[in-house]
């Protein structure tokens, strides 16, 4: 029976049908949710990590702490606020957080938050020479930091370095035949539940000054009229941590939603990268130049997109069914 100070199942299943919309490394979507009878569980789902893209399990840390964020909204939003319990067991490393649930008056800010969720989308394309106000990356910035984070514009030669890590790290992995691979197994979708989509990708984008993207398979989306390459008004942020451990990457998954989130309620166009520091060595130069001896965790691109660029289409996402069971099931298997 469930408790009376905890919601009832279609509150909880609301808020994890909205956790499960934060973005993923390739939409992999590694995570797992456990209902108790009076707490909610998440935990990482080791069989989901990319072994070529995410060798430490980095990004699949990162994805579960955006899932993480996204229920904390979720459950704001529908009046019950979330404590968080972060790497409860040390004995089950995947176990990430336990949740428990207090009734809660949402915010407005917190109903708006909420309102992005199903509106945000990750946009490969090109965005449009109109600049993003500071007041909008200030802003971005203290809902990293509000998260345990530091999120910071690359401007001048930190800018420099990154984009040429993000050249150096594309150029590495095109040579690397068990990458493109899984890259491949994991994109050009059309009718799967996850995976990267065919009609959410551009084709590499050659225009001199464009940064270089993943080549995901099977490309179908065109990019808008209008669009500028990415010497134009595109900024490129850096979020990182103080240390680089696993609540540090968790913590990090967090922001990297409210950022999102926050970009999105602004109604600009975001895309999360990785890339770059897939590669240790890669990774460890973009530590050195671009956030001076921070740990960077992601790097997201954003900006306005041109006035004529066509929504995106939703991103499938595994039914509830799959990710959401109950504890004690969980626990016997």
């Amino acid at each position: 029976m469930m408790d009376r100070a905890f919601p009832d199942d279609f509150t909880v299943k609301t808020a994890v049908a909205m956790a499960v919309r934060a973005p993923s490394v390739h939409n992999s979507q590694p995570w797992s949710w456990r209902l108790g009878d009076s707490s909610l569980h998440l935990y990482a789902d080791p069989g989901r990590r990319l072994p070529e893209t995410d060798p430490d399990g980095r990004d699949l840390i990162l994805s579960c702490g955006a899932a993480l964020h996204h229920a904390r909204v979720g459950f704001a939003a529908l009046g019950w606020a979330a404590e968080v319990h972060r790497l409860p067991n040390p004995g089950e490393p995947d176990h990430l957080a336990a949740v428990t649930l207090h009734p809660h008056d949402p915010s407005q800010d917190e109903i708006a938050m909420a309102a992005a969720i199903p509106r945000r989308r990750t946009d490969r394309r090109r965005h449009s020479s109109w600049a993003v106000p500071r007041g909008h990356v200030e802003a971005m910035s203290r809902a990293a930091a509000a998260e345990g984070t530091v999120l910071r514009a690359a401007e001048n030669s930190a800018r420099y370095y990154l984009a040429t890590a993000i050249e150096e790290a594309a150029d590495r992995h095109a040579g690397d035949p068990a990458y493109r691979t899984e890259l491949a197994a994991w994109s050009g979708r059309h009718f799967s539940p996850d995976g990267v989509p065919a009609r959410n990708t551009p084709a590499p984008d050659d225009t001199p000054g464009a940064l270089r993207t993943r080549p995901f398979a099977d490309p179908l989306l065109a990019q808008p009229a209008g669009a500028t390459a990415e010497d134009g008004e595109t900024v490129l942020l850096v979020l990182s941590t103080a240390s680089d451990d696993r609540m540090s990457r968790l913590r990090a998954g967090e922001a990297t939603s409210a950022v999102l989130l926050t970009a999105n309620a602004f109604g600009l166009s975001s895309c999360p990268l990785t890339e770059p520091l897939e590669l240790p060595d890669v990774r460890d130069t973009v530590t050195e130049r671009v956030t001076g001896g921070s740990f960077p965790q992601m790097v997201l691109r954003t900006g306005w997109a041109p006035a004529n660029a066509e929504p995106l289409p939703a991103t499938p996402r595994r039914a509830l069914d799959d990710v959401l069971q109950p504890l004690e099931h969980f626990r016997a298997t």
